[in-house]
């Protein structure tokens, strides 16, 4: 492609993956973000929960001056606190609902035009049964962000490798949007190429399956299905990695289905956005600056 990538899309970058120590809700959230702030490169950012008021304030005056795209990752704070949307316990769903629900007024507090979320983990049995409490939680859910200016989406995870949940392959995610959608139409679906290899997933079959108007966003890193792999798993490694699934040639390859698809085009400016994290002994800055390069390198491929 000879066009700027920029043309085609807003390059973002989830900050609480590409700084890990901000996960939690804590840690230097400001100073770090600061960085993605100024960088110019990027049109987007997604951040998570920000426990401490007064640095959410600093970190919404941030975001309003820097003319960025901002998105809101409800993932860790559901991890982290073991919450399933689809548990078969009603108090446990309820308390997986109203945390979401406070990340929504959170994410409406600073400014966020969308939050994200994964399903619970896939119960093995009474698949039907969970997947009818996922789409009464997703319901609700995009009620409330209907309620405050917000798009509401969710990423598909892989189903056998890590987080292993029940949104999942593509024909799973297609179900949850054609149970959502006659509802909430602008609910979608993520779809990150750094779970494609732990979802035995190529982009080719899955936008077979999720076409332009069931998805949502869009995610790129790498992951390792090498059982023993310090990376193993949904860790989000950096491109390239020796072990990894994904580097320039994935890369352009996804980039080229994005746009037979028709999430990529001409007039269109989505977000794509970088998803990678440092391992042991490497920077954030070293990640996010090869990231840079994979996808610049990808670009010319297209």
């Amino acid at each position: 492609m000879n066009e700027s990538l920029q043309s085609y899309m807003q390059v973002g970058i989830v900050h609480f993956m590409a700084y890990p120590e901000c996960m939690k809700g804590e840690g230097p959230i400001y100073d770090t973000l600061t960085r993605i702030v100024e960088d110019d490169f990027f049109s987007a950012v997604e951040i998570t929960w920000i426990k401490d008021p007064a640095e959410r304030a600093r970190v919404k005056a941030l975001l309003q001056a820097s003319h960025l795209t901002v998105g809101y990752g409800a993932q860790p704070c559901l991890l982290s606190q073991k919450l399933n949307l689809n548990h078969f316990d009603a108090a446990e769903r309820t308390r997986a609902v109203e945390q979401v629900s406070a990340c929504i007024d959170e994410a409406a507090e600073v400014g966020a035009g969308a939050v994200s979320v994964l399903s619970g983990v896939d119960p093995g049995t009474r698949r039907d049964e969970a997947f009818a409490l996922l789409v009464d939680s997703v319901k609700t859910l995009c009620g409330r962000a209907r309620a405050r200016g917000i798009r509401f989406i969710l990423e598909s995870f892989d189903s056998r490798y890590d987080k292993k949940c029940l949104i999942g392959p593509a024909r799973d995610a297609l179900a949850l949007c054609r149970a959502v959608q006659p509802e909430y139409p602008d609910f979608g679906i993520m779809i990150d190429l750094s779970h494609l290899p732990i979802q035995d997933e190529t982009p080719a079959q899955v936008f077979s399956v999720l076409t332009r108007e069931h998805l949502a966003h869009i995610h790129i890193g790498n992951a390792v299905k090498q059982q023993g792999h310090a990376a193993y798993g949904d860790q989000h490694p950096r491109f390239g990695l020796p072990g990894g699934e994904n580097d320039v040639r994935e890369l352009a390859e996804f980039l080229r289905a994005l746009f037979a698809v028709g999430y990529l085009g001409k007039g269109r400016r989505p977000v794509v956005a970088f998803e990678v994290k440092p391992l042991p002994g490497e920077t954030s800055g070293a990640v996010v600056a090869g990231a840079k390069r994979t996808l610049m390198a990808a670009w010319s491929q297209v």
